[in-house]
């Protein structure tokens, strides 16, 4: 009798535990991306966690508890941190927390952010970390949006703003071999290289490395930078894998111009549900105004630039569609600037694939687009000054 009396509160203590254990929520991966700006901590989680983050003095850190959880992969290592971290470790201060603790290299802001479930993606806790002094990019005032193009004053070179499309947790489409984000920045760089060499043109990137940027702050960069021109660089995907050919596609203020245009356009602003949206890039009302000004003049410009790089694009390889197509891209609404988005080729179909991984094919992309914009600014002179 005695020894069943021993027995059963230890009995009762390994089933106690094992009943906690069964609803532990497992950090399954810890990635991380560093922008110019900031650097973003993604904790992949399988369930929804209960957590807590907090900061400490003497020295600088951030902490992290999540209650009922495991982790199940050792901590980053240092070197691979970035600015703002000098180290991370981990604990469990009692037998229910997990303790991750970000010792912090200099002063820091945060932005945090809880994710659920979307597409290939479980729970995923974000962390943004930014310098103390940071200022996000903001949206234009309505003040400063002007319509036709001609309307505003523009000194200098010719500005191109190329968008490498996706990028950090956001991979794009998928191939056999290859990630969408990392073959479109190929592209964007050697496409911003061609224009940077041509008289009177200058480029820029919105993005630089693998880190994902929203589509909202891709045009809010563009303005803020006074692009004339916008071309955002993607690689198709399709379950069909016999898909096949370039596109080029422009916004549309009524409606899709084709069901894939449609299925593209929610299939791309869907993006931002896999790269995070940082808090302060919320949509606002001003945004939101923005984004439904009238904007005919900018949406035929956008159609009639895209159709001189389609021209190009059919000089090099096989065309998915032999018109711009039209849809709600959320990249593309930028009120004054002519906007493009051009699918290079179809990433899911393997001869397409093998040859997007081609410096060679790369090159002639940049070059088919690089002359696209030359067509479109000759026909344009008396609005942009461009005589070559």
């Amino acid at each position: 009798m005695k020894t069943s009396l021993i027995i059963k509160p230890i009995l009762l203590t390994i089933l106690f535990s094992l009943s906690i254990n069964a609803k532990s929520a497992v950090v399954e991966d810890i990635r991380m991306w560093h922008a110019p700006e900031r650097s973003r901590f993604v904790f992949d989680i399988d369930k929804e966690p209960n957590y807590k983050v907090y900061t400490l003095k003497s020295p600088d850190r951030l902490v992290v508890d999540l209650n009922h959880s495991t982790l199940g992969r050792p901590m980053p290592p240092a070197n691979e941190l970035g600015p703002y971290i000098g180290k991370m470790r981990s604990g469990k201060p009692n037998p229910n927390t997990l303790r991750v603790v970000f010792e912090l290299a200099k002063p820091i802001r945060y932005e945090l952010q809880l994710l659920k479930p979307f597409d290939r993606y479980q729970y995923r806790l974000v962390i943004d970390f930014y310098d103390k002094d940071h200022v996000q990019e903001q949206a234009p005032t309505l003040a400063s949006v002007t319509t036709p193009r001609q309307n505003r004053e523009r000194t200098g070179d010719i500005l191109i703003v190329i968008d490498a499309g996706h990028g950090g947790e956001d991979p794009g489409a998928v191939g056999k071999r290859s990630y969408e984000k990392t073959i479109v920045l190929s592209v964007a760089k050697k496409l911003k290289k061609m224009i940077d060499k041509e008289p009177g043109l200058r480029a820029e990137l919105t993005r630089t490395g693998d880190y994902y940027i929203s589509l909202r702050r891709r045009t809010i960069m563009a303005r803020n930078m006074n692009a004339d021109l916008f071309i955002s660089v993607h690689a198709d995907g399709h379950h069909n894998t016999k898909a096949q050919g370039a596109s080029v596609y422009a916004l549309s203020q009524r409606g899709a111009t084709s069901e894939t245009a449609r299925w593209l356009a929610d299939k791309e602003n869907s993006a931002d549900l896999s790269g995070g949206v940082s808090l302060s890039e919320m949509d606002d009302l001003l945004a939101k105004v923005l984004l439904d000004l009238s904007m005919t003049h900018t949406v035929s410009e956008s159609v009639s630039f895209g159709m001189e790089v389609l021209d190009e694009l059919k000089k090099i390889g096989k065309i998915h569609s032999k018109r711009v197509e039209q849809a709600g891209f959320a990249v593309l609404k930028s009120p004054d600037i002519p906007s493009i988005l051009v699918e290079t080729a179809y990433i899911t179909n393997p001869s397409e694939e093998k040859m997007l991984g081609t410096k060679s094919h790369q090159t002639k992309l940049a070059t088919a687009i690089t002359n696209g914009v030359k067509r479109y600014l000759r026909k344009n002179q008396g609005i942009y000054a461009y005589k070559y």
